[in-house]
């Protein structure tokens, strides 16, 4: 299956794609540069919100060059200022404003035009001077010098503007499309109508936190078809059927009972932030299987999963002795995530790597649980979601039938079981989920939606993704980056799954 999602396209395929759907007809093209310009303003005045705003008297500075990447950053920068009326601009032209191509001349008339005063033609030396000399620094600096159609390298005279430009202290650093030359170092790219490979590979150093602006180049029946390529971003459309009525005659066995097996006297909170998040996900049945010392104080936490005391190892770990619980039980399940919070005691690691051997329904294996000879035991469709670390534990093991999510400031998902070798992208979330628990709640919640599309796994994996790191950044937008717990982000999955909706 192909989920919802977009291409990821080099810079030659992005040229040859705009190519047919364009055809050089700037008639064409000027629509699709308004979109790309305002798309970008919207999406850069609501990633300000996890830093409070901007300035309702901020000063902009936009810097230009002479194609359809300086035209989006001049008409972005007019969107921010129809915004606010009292903010100002500093237009810088990096190769000078008489090298500017038609429609970039066109946005830069409609700018002047409608906010007058407000803009200004800056000079290059003056961003040389030290930001100590400014009286009023920048609030957001847009780079559109460079697209797509750049060729390396950038001058002397052009790399050295750059660097004067990453020296000031600019609040937001918004890249269109890519960071130009791969010098300018940008807090978010947007990357407008294609994402461009370059973003995650040479240019992924400086571009910061990449947003996809989709402006409908590749809508279902569009004008251009386009190969399904080996790497492509998720979109919220995959979120669509979560966001959709229920079935007003369905009952809690509709939406599947997934089992959760974890915890440790060491690390009791992480099979409890599962649980939690598994709660969440819209899974009909949730039973988690704990250390027996664990159910009175996680009952009384979340009393609507059913909590099953397992007999302990002298350490608090989960004991050989108790696989009986699951196995007597395991009919009823439609999905099991085991791992977060298990430690590494030997006896626990090889109960859990039998459980994986058995289970005959399909596993989300985590944390701990990561180890060769866990994931490459059985046959049973599996999930895996390790971070940088984990992934070197595993990397050389044996993982037929399985998804991987690679956790990391892009999520990758990928595997065996993805149909052509495709890998998709997740660019939602960001450095609000770099904090310990964050992992346990995404497995938590790709297990419950394992349990709910239970011959999906791919699906339940992107799924879950996507939602967990949209919920992120809703979180970041209410309460910023730094003061926040990682159970927040549970609060805001609602929040997330309705914008997904209004999206379709």
């Amino acid at each position: 299956m192909m989920l919802a999602s977009h291409p990821i396209l080099s810079c030659e395929e992005s040229r040859a794609f705009e190519a047919r759907l364009f055809g050089g007809d700037e008639a064409a093209e000027w629509p699709a540069m308004q979109r790309a310009g305002r798309a970008v303003a919207a999406a850069l005045l609501r990633d300000f919100e996890e830093i409070g705003g901007f300035p309702p008297a901020g000063r902009v500075l936009v810097l230009v060059g002479k194609g359809h990447n300086g035209g989006d950053a001049l008409i972005a920068a007019q969107a921010v200022l129809a915004q606010f009326p009292a903010a100002r601009a500093e237009v810088v032209f990096v190769l000078g404003e008489r090298a500017l191509r038609p429609l970039a001349a066109r946005a830069w008339r409609e700018l002047t035009h409608t906010v007058g005063e407000r803009v200004v033609v800056g000079r290059e030396a003056d961003l040389a001077r030290p930001a100590t000399s400014r009286a009023h620094p920048f609030a957001l600096c847009l780079d559109g010098v460079f697209g797509f159609q750049f060729r390396s390298p950038a001058s002397a005279g052009v790399a050295a503007l750059i660097g004067s430009v990453n020296a000031l202290p600019i609040r937001l650093r918004a890249a269109v499309d890519l960071p130009s030359a791969g010098l300018f170092r940008a807090d978010f790219t947007y990357a407008t109508g294609i994402v461009k490979t370059p973003v995650l590979a040479e240019f992924g150093a400086v571009a910061g936190r990449v947003r996809y602006l989709d402006l409908g180049f590749f809508a279902p029946g569009g004008p251009v078809s386009v190969s399904a390529g080996e790497n492509r971003v998720l979109t919220p459309a995959v979120l669509a059927p979560l966001a959709a009525w229920r079935d007003s005659r369905s009952d809690k066995r509709t939406y599947g009972h997934v089992f959760v097996v974890g915890g440790s006297r060491s690390y009791p909170g992480a099979v409890l932030m599962t649980v939690l998040a598994a709660l969440r996900s819209g899974a009909g049945l949730v039973t988690a299987f704990v250390p027996e010392s664990m159910v009175a104080a996680f009952a009384a936490r979340a009393p609507e999963a059913m909590w099953v005391g397992w007999p302990e190892t002298p350490a608090g770990g989960l004991a050989l002795e108790g696989q009986y619980l699951l196995a007597t039980r395991i009919g009823r399940a439609s999905a099991l995530v085991v791992g977060p919070g298990i430690g590494r005691e030997a006896e626990t690691l090889a109960l859990v790597r039998d459980i994986v051997a058995t289970t005959p329904v399909p596993v989300v294996i985590d944390a701990d649980a990561l180890q060769s000879e866990i994931v490459s035991a059985g046959k049973a469709a599996r999930i895996l979601t390790p971070h940088a670390g984990e992934w070197a534990r595993i990397a050389e093991s044996r993982q037929e039938n399985a998804v991987l999510v690679r956790k990391g400031a892009v999520t990758r998902i990928c595997g065996r079981a993805t149909p052509d070798g495709v890998t998709y992208h997740s660019f939602f979330g960001g450095p609000v989920l770099a904090r310990g628990g964050s992992g346990d709640g995404l497995a938590g919640l790709i297990g419950g939606l394992l349990a709910q599309t239970p011959h999906e796994p791919l699906l339940a994996a992107a799924r879950g993704v996507v939602w967990h790191g949209m919920a992120a950044d809703a979180l970041a937008r209410a309460h910023g980056q730094t003061s926040v717990v990682t159970t927040q982000v549970l609060d805001f999955l609602g929040a997330a799954l309705r914008e997904s909706g209004h999206e379709q």
